[in-house]
């Protein structure tokens, strides 16, 4: 019998769950799902000098938002903790020390400066900056006179210098490196935390991980990690590594794009099952002509066999899109639930003003054009604020035609006397206006929306009317009315 599907992210608290990061976690999580295996949630807070609890709070926040339920971690605990790195440090302790004892890892007491100033000559060279491996030959004498010096020093892996190391990559197939071109690396700090190479591996290992997704970034360090599994008798995990994500520039992601952190879209309002379901085809297809798919669609059809090698393109405009098909898809109530929150936090006190009734005909009536939640205070504005102004081009088109003022003022006469003030009588009524001045329906719908909203498009105009009511429609046809006089 195979063994279980154990998979694990592992992001560090160093700044916020960005979207690579999430479509990591992700394809990941997905994996898991499909397999019934087991997603595990680890953090690597051994850089202590950028760690902060801001970022830890940020990541777990970001991964509950999207959905991402964690079989193991730091806020669910279970059988293999604990869950951040911080806290395992023993472990840690205990394999340097198996290395060091077995000649696989050396004390070095190069200084910053002094790697710089060796790695910038290098440069000079044209040879590749890398560890010149000087402290590796160090006799005992040698050693004992940098420790008289309370040198700090920090423990590499003495990696061989011939041969190749290679795995079969679950996404890219075969990857080799030459030893030769590899140099040995920092195992523990000068402070005594273990970097990313050694704790990853103990832990994989203690974890029992099975497979290990990640981008493609992380190529060059997995021949590292592969000679310390070696070393402590480990026996390592399946890898894959994910694309890249690039900008619609075919540049790095980073912020000219947009927002990076998860919880940036969630502020932007976009709803999670359409961000998770946009980044999980961020370099993943399900090899169908599909885009739209639930949470359990993702989980069935998902596979590494699916994922590929070219660059992936984050295109913003596509996100937006997906979203406003999962704003539509969802029922009244739903919409409400998740809209109300956006429009509310913008109106602040004024909200208590409105009844219940105006607030949510208005959300409900831009919920087929809204792409974001966060679109909906702008959208809106205009059912809780009188027009301040009118559009520039609006008002040459439609204020300054002949007739206009008398137009607005046919309109209002038909509109107060009905009762009751629903959409199909508003319809009717503005239709008869039409008729009776001999005009098309399209110029006095046009210039009604124009006097009523201060904008040329919106929802609806008869549905429109009807949510703000006639007290309001009334006033602002009586105050166009004005202002249309006064341009002659």
């Amino acid at each position: 019998m195979s063994a279980p599907i154990r998979v694990r992210m592992a992001p560090a608290p160093t700044g916020r769950l960005h979207i690579g990061t999430a479509r990591t976690t992700i394809h990941n999580w997905l994996f898991a799902r499909h397999h019934a295996g087991a997603f595990v949630l680890r953090i690597e807070d051994t850089d202590r000098s950028r760690t902060t609890p801001e970022s830890l709070a940020d990541i777990l926040d970001a991964i509950r938002w999207l959905g991402l339920d964690c079989d193991e971690g730091p806020d669910v605990g279970g059988d293999y903790g604990p869950y951040l790195q911080s806290e395992r440090l023993s472990l840690y302790r205990q394999a340097a020390e198996r290395l060091l004892a077995q000649g696989d890892a050396y004390p070095c007491y190069c200084t910053p400066d002094e790697l710089e100033a060796r790695r910038r000559d290098m440069q000079r060279q044209d040879l590749p900056p890398r560890y010149d491996r000087r402290c590796r030959t160090l006799s005992s004498p040698q050693r004992a006179a940098l420790e008289a010096e309370g040198r700090p020093k920090a423990l590499r892996f003495a990696l061989p210098e011939e041969g190749a190391t290679a795995w079969e990559d679950l996404v890219r197939g075969r990857i080799e490196f030459q030893n030769s071109e590899l140099d040995d690396f920092v195992i523990v700090k000068s402070d005594g935390f273990p970097t990313y190479l050694l704790a990853c591996a103990v832990d994989d290992s203690a974890m029992l991980i099975s497979h290990v997704l990640r981008g493609e970034d992380l190529i060059s360090g997995t021949p590292r990690q592969l000679h310390v599994y070696r070393a402590l008798a480990l026996h390592p995990p399946q890898f894959g590594h994910l694309p890249l994500i690039l900008g619609a520039d075919r540049s790095k992601l980073s912020k000219r794009h947009g927002a990076v952190a998860v919880t940036e879209y969630r502020d932007q309002g976009y709803l999670p099952e359409a961000l998770t379901n946009f980044i999980s085809l961020l370099g993943w297809s399900p090899g169908e002509d599909r885009e739209i798919l639930s949470r359990q669609q993702l989980i069935d059809t998902f596979s590494v066999q699916g994922i590929g090698k070219s660059n992936a393109i984050f295109d913003r405009e596509k996100l937006e899109w997906m979203n406003g098909v999962y704003l539509r898809g969802l029922t009244p109530d739903q919409y409400l639930a998740r809209a109300r929150p956006f429009l509310e936090s913008v109106l602040g006190d004024l909200a208590d003003q409105f009844d219940q009734q105006l607030i949510s005909g208005a959300l409900l009536l831009e919920q087929e054009r809204t792409k974001t939640l966060a679109e909906l205070p702008d959208l809106t504005q205009f059912f809780f604020h009188d027009p301040e102004a009118y559009d520039d081009e609006g008002e040459r088109k439609w204020f300054r035609r002949e007739g206009a003022a008398d137009l607005l003022a046919a309109v209002r006469a038909a509109l107060v006397r009905l009762d009751p003030f629903d959409a199909s009588a508003v319809e009717a009524a503005v239709r008869s206006v039409a008729e009776q001045l001999e005009l098309k329906a399209g110029p006095v719908i046009h210039t009604t929306r124009l006097a009523v909203t201060g904008r040329t498009k919106g929802p609806g105009l008869f549905e429109l009317l009807a949510v703000l009511g006639k007290d309001r429609v009334l006033t602002r046809l009586t105050r166009a009315e004005q202002h249309v006089r006064s341009l002659s």
